[in-house]
């Protein structure tokens, strides 16, 4: 076999890109509805939430995660990141999912009732999917929204932040002023980092969570955190950050620099399949609402992505029903489950 044959390939009635609880939950309505699903992730399973803060607390409840009617059991009110994790696990492992980690999707080739899916893994190697129908389902957490400032390219500069113990007893700069900025400037806070919050905004935006908001205010009124508000990071080196402020710039010493300043859809990958993106409606793809298909024949749309840059709108809470209505227009279409030609 040479270096870039194709590996192998797999056939389903419907092929699941993005395999979080979204993509989760509509291959789990079109399993029930006796349908093959096949799910393709560029990483792992629930791999935004994977990157997510090691000790995140979610803002909702457990029951309002759950998806397959499988009960998400935590003895936390509010449920963390790692719970999470292990019950999307579980969900995926009494479902029998055939999810395909690791592998990118290069390209779409064909067309309702016959797609080719063409992926890569992780060593360049590809791979050929067949699938009658296609679920995008990809989310926004992969794609941040860059600063586009002269040294954010340097590897002291990231748009995650995971675990505070590599940064203890050292100056970080964390940029933003929503909930990701809050809770990562706390949590660097209490594990010994010397953190330095910017925001372009006059304060704590009003959506930061309200256990939160209070926290990181006292901090900074305290001045154990120190903030710079209505003021932007002009330039980073290695050695230092350059601010503007509403007093005239200022330069501080730094090692590190968080850049938490939200994240968008891969409109570019939507775009190429076809589907179209009203530019005049904050870039939302063409959807029918109580079907989710595209303007693409058999491309349907779930989670986040629905929405376009109106990231706010739509979470597990409420993409986790997006399988259903996918699942019935499959049942309504009669998707045959005989085999390829």
């Amino acid at each position: 076999m040479s270096e870039r044959a194709v590996l192998k390939e797999a056939t389903a009635d419907l092929l699941v890109i993005g395999a979080g609880p979204t993509g989760m939950a509509c291959a789990i309505e079109a399993q029930r509805a006796g349908f093959t699903t096949i799910l393709v992730d560029k990483g792992c399973l629930c791999n935004s939430l994977f990157h997510y803060p090691s000790n995140m607390t979610f803002f909702t409840t457990p029951e309002l995660l759950e998806i397959g009617d499988i009960p998400f059991p935590s003895p936390n009110q509010k449920p963390g990141r790692d719970e999470a994790l292990e019950y999307y696990r579980k969900v995926a492992e009494h479902y029998k999912l055939d999810v395909r980690q690791y592998e990118t999707v290069e390209k779409v080739t064909g067309a309702d009732g016959d797609f080719t899916i063409h992926t890569v893994d992780r060593f360049s190697r590809p791979s050929q999917h067949r699938a009658r129908k296609l679920v995008v389902a990809t989310g926004y957490y992969d794609l941040p929204n860059y600063l586009n400032i002269p040294g954010e390219e340097l590897n002291k500069v990231t748009h995650y932040y995971h675990d505070p113990h590599p940064y203890y007893d050292l100056d970080v700069v964390v940029i933003g002023g929503k909930n990701s900025a809050a809770i990562a400037a706390l949590d660097l806070w209490r594990h010994g980092a010397r953190v330095t919050l910017v925001h372009r905004g006059a304060e704590m935006h009003r959506h930061v969570k309200y256990w939160i908001l209070p926290d990181i205010n006292n901090r900074v009124k305290n001045g154990e955190i120190t903030a710079y508000f209505s003021s932007r990071v002009a330039r980073i080196t290695e050695d230092e950050v350059m601010l503007e402020t509403p007093e005239g710039e200022r330069t501080i010493p730094n090692q590190y620099c968080f850049a938490l300043t939200g994240y968008q859809p891969d409109f570019r990958f939507i775009e190429a399949l076809g589907v179209r993106l009203d530019e005049a409606n904050d870039r939302c793809p063409a959807c029918d609402p109580a079907t989710l298909e595209s303007n693409i024949a058999g491309i349907y749309l779930a989670g986040v992505v629905v929405a376009g840059e109106r990231t706010n709108e739509i979470f597990i809470e409420n993409g986790r029903f997006h399988g259903k209505l996918i699942a019935n227009d499959l049942l309504a279409k009669n998707v045959s489950a005989a085999a390829f030609d």
